[in-house]
C-alpha cells in the first residue's frame, strides 16, 4: 500500500498510537497544516494550498519545502487540492492529521464526509486528531483492536440499515438507524468491537485517547 500522511489544519496532538500510523508514509500538507510537521517531526515533500494560513517563524527546513500555491478563490479546499495531490501521487491509503476541530467547522465536516467517498472508490482512510480518529464503515463486517472503554459512536451519513454492533456496552442486532438519530452515539467498547452494516454510509468516531475534561 502506498500510504500519504496529509497535515490539515485541525487540532492534532501528538501520541504513539499517532507516530505509528504515520510511520512510513509519504507526507504532504495542507496551508496551515504545516505546523502539524513541528508536532510530528515530519518534512512534507509538498506543501500545497493558497498559502494565507501560513505558521509564523517556521525552521528553514519546512519554509523550503516545494509548494503547489492555488488563488485563494478557487472550488476546492487547500485539504482536497492535497488529498488530490497524493491521489496523483499513488496513494492507497490516507492517514488525515488534523482533520477534526480547528477554526472553521465546514472544513471538518467535509473531511468526515470526503473520507467516507474516498474510502468507497477503494482508498483506505484514517482521520485523526490524536485524541480522537475517524474511520469510514462500509457495507460489510470490520473488527476493531481498541481497549475496553473506548468511547465511540457511529456517525450515520445517510439512513442505515443491518446494522450490528457486538463488543461493546450496548450492543445492536441487525437494526435500521434513521438519518440523524442518536441511537449510535456514546457507546463503549467491551471486548473486540466488531460492526457489520447492511447498508448506508457511516463513519466510526473513536477516543484512544481522551484529553482530560476542563
Amino acid at each position: 500500500m502506498s500510504k500519504f500522511t496529509i497535515l490539515l489544519g485541525g487540532d492534532l496532538i501528538r501520541t504513539p498510537l499517532v507516530d505509528r500510523q504515520v510511520e512510513g508514509s509519504r507526507v504532504i500538507a495542507a496551508d496551515a497544516g504545516i505546523g502539524h510537521a513541528r508536532t510530528l517531526e515530519l518534512t512534507p515533500e509538498l506543501w500545497v494550498g493558497d498559502f494565507d494560513s501560513v505558521p509564523a517563524d517556521l525552521p528553514d527546513d519546512l519554509a523550503a519545502v516545494p509548494r503547489q500555491v492555488f488563488p485563494a478563490e478557487k472550488d476546492k479546499t487547500d485539504g482536497e487540492l492535497a488529498i488530490a495531490a497524493a491521489l496523483e501521487r499513488g496513494a492507497t491509503g490516507l492517514v488525515l492529521a488534523g482533520a477534526f476541530g480547528g477554526k472553521r467547522t465546514d472544513h471538518a465536516f467535509l473531511h468526515l464526509a470526503l473520507s467516507i467517498r474516498l474510502a468507497e472508490a477503494g482508498i483506505e482512510v484514517l482521520l485523526t486528531s490524536g485524541a480522537q480518529e475517524g474511520i469510514p464503515l462500509l457495507p460489510g463486517k470490520t473488527g476493531f483492536d481498541y481497549a475496553d472503554s473506548t468511547l465511540f459512536s457511529i456517525l450515520g451519513f445517510s439512513d442505515l440499515s443491518g446494522l450490528t454492533v457486538t463488543g461493546a456496552k450496548w450492543p445492536l442486532n441487525h437494526v435500521e438507524v434513521a438519518f440523524g438519530s442518536s441511537l449510535t452515539i456514546s457507546n463503549e467498547v467491551k471486548g473486540r468491537l466488531e460492526i457489520a452494516l447492511g447498508g448506508g454510509r457511516a463513519l466510526l468516531l473513536a477516543h484512544p485517547f481522551p484529553l482530560p475534561e476542563s
